[in-house]
Order: C-alpha cells, then sequence, then structure tokens
C-alpha cells in the first residue's frame, strides 16, 4: 500500500509568509493564469486569477550530489494539506510522469526510475517499493522534471 505525499504544512506557511526558497529567496508572486500551475501542498491546480508562489524548492534534507532543486508553484494564501487515498489532483492532468526511488540517505536508488503512464504509476510504485533499499519515491513531471509529490509506503 502506498499513499501520496504533499509538501509539509510548517514548510509551506514559511514560504507564504515570505520566507526563504532553497536558494535563500523570496518566494516570486504571481497570479494563476489557470493552466499547469500545481500547488505542492494542496495537490489541486491553482484557479485562473489566485495568487501563487513561485519558488525553488529541494525536496531532501540537505544538499547532496542527488538533491535536484527545481521550480515549483504553491497557492499564495493557505491551502489545506493534500490528505487521504485519492489520486490527488495534479497527478490527473497528465499523460505519464517520471517516477524515481531513493533510498533512506536520500541517493536515487539506480535501475527505480521510469517515465510511465498515469494509470500505472502507483502499480510501478509498489513494483519499486519491492526494492527494500528504496524508502520512498518522487514522482516528477516526464517532460520538465519538476517535482510533484512523493510516495511513501502506506
Amino acid at each position: 500500500m502506498t499513499k501520496i505525499t504533499a509538501l509539509p504544512t510548517d514548510l509551506v506557511r514559511t514560504l507564504q509568509g515570505g520566507g526563504p526558497d532553497a536558494y535563500g529567496q523570496k518566494p516570486e508572486r504571481a497570479v494563476s493564469d489557470g493552466g499547469g500551475n500545481p500547488c505542492r501542498h494542496c495537490l489541486h491546480h491553482i484557479p485562473e486569477g489566485a495568487k501563487m508562489l513561485i519558488l525553488a524548492h529541494r525536496p531532501f534534507p540537505a544538499a547532496q550530489p542527488y538533491a535536484e532543486t527545481g521550480p515549483i508553484f504553491l497557492c499564495a494564501d493557505h491551502c489545506a494539506r493534500h490528505a487521504g487515498g485519492a489520486m490527488p489532483e495534479i497527478l490527473t492532468s497528465s499523460p505519464d510522469y517520471l517516477i524515481k526511488g531513493y533510498s533512506a540517505d536520500h541517493r536515487v536508488v539506480y535501475g527505480t526510475g521510469s517515465v510511465i503512464p498515469q494509470t500505472k504509476m502507483m502499480a510501478r510504485a509498489e513494483a519499486v517499493f519491492a526494492d527494500e533499499q528504496v524508502a520512498y519515491i518522487h514522482v516528477r513531471s516526464s517532460r520538465n522534471n519538476c517535482y510533484q509529490a512523493r510516495i511513501d509506503r502506506g
């Protein structure tokens, strides 16, 4: 059993309050055009006309060679963190995603990365977790490599 894990609320509230991103910069403020602006906290698309943040995020506890950093979007206003077993909205809008398994020391586990159809993503995640080295999985855009969410054992 697996679950989709969104960014932690304490981190998101810090960023929404103007705290620094992974590069030490204040998040940029923008207005969503309604297309392709997935919030990594509520895991919904940010509606057209809503305020949003654009910032650099490193979904790892520390900088190291495998710790990719890239742009993400967040709702500028407080939103509820995604919870529950349902597939979040942001992971239903693309035909495929890149998934990669990481070890407990936050290093990529070679052989676990693949671009997989959205409809087969969670089954593939279960297969990746069969490797005991895998502690968690990242879901990324298959086209832009942007971090979307994390998959954890349920």
